[in-house]
């Protein structure tokens, strides 16, 4: 079936690679995975190996009609929705699940956004992503950027495989890699941080105390008094700073 470049399709049929992706986004205590984008079904195939229910999500009319055609006596349900506009709350969801999908690079973000901050959360997400934005969300400080704060906040983020681009059909132009977000109980930072770390990155190349002064309409003194108070140099940049930091600086400004 002839993809849609205007929905990002770009098929990957490597079987041990597929399995793989489907080995990591198993969990234990639960047999359900809502699937984002299952496309030809082949990620879909590799995960009955581990799940005994695939919620499948397709945005695509032709292939979610086809889909089930292709899992005679599995238990499949298929969504044909956007995943962005879907409320989980219509699904019959357990307790516990898993999300995994070969994605589209363009709505990366939205996606780990959304199961993120959904109410009811997975226990693991688990996708194949640009192998460039996956490093940047499991980046460490010196290389922090607001995609991975505000994905590290809410989950223990983690790095699975590298897949080459020339084991897709049609080959994208860039590498793809896994990547692994396990939800936090309770998140590593506020709200209140997130915007704060916002504003620090208003322009990412540029001190923090410039990108702060500006964002907060407050004179760089003031804000390099909250850095002496909280052991960060003058001279930083927003992606130098933990979340711990953050956090902290946040608390000084507020207080």
């Amino acid at each position: 079936m002839k993809n849609r470049k205007s929905l990002g399709q770009n098929w990957l049929k490597d079987r041990d690679i597929l399995l793989d992706i489907a080995d990591h986004a198993s969990a234990d205590e639960t047999d359900v995975v809502v699937e984002i984008g299952p496309g030809l079904g082949t990620l879909t195939s590799a995960l009955f190996q581990f799940f005994e229910k695939v919620i499948a999500v397709e945005l695509d009319d032709r292939l979610a009609e086809n889909l089930p055609k292709s899992f005679p006596g599995k238990n499949l349900e298929v969504i044909h929705k956007d995943v962005l506009s879907l409320n989980l709350g219509e699904l019959d969801l357990p307790e516990k699940y898993v999300v995994a999908g070969n994605i589209p690079y363009y709505i990366t973000s939205p996606i780990i956004q959304k199961f993120l901050h959904v109410e009811h959360r997975p226990q693991k997400i688990v996708l194949l992503i640009q192998k460039e934005v996956a490093e940047r969300l499991a980046a460490g400080a010196g290389d922090y950027s607001v995609l991975g704060l505000s994905a590290q906040i809410y989950a223990n983020v983690t790095l699975g495989p590298v897949v080459k681009r020339e084991f897709f059909t049609p080959p994208p132009k860039v590498d793809s890699q896994v990547v692994i977000l396990e939800p936090l109980a309770n998140p590593r930072a506020s709200e209140t941080t997130m915007s704060l770390i916002k504003l620090g990155f208003i322009s990412p190349r540029k001190k923090l105390v410039a990108n702060l002064a500006v964002g907060l309409k407050l004179p760089k003194e003031r804000i390099l008094q909250y850095f002496a108070e909280n052991g960060i140099p003058e001279n930083a940049r927003p992606a130098d700073l933990t979340i711990e930091q953050w956090a902290n600086l946040e608390k000084s400004i507020k207080n």
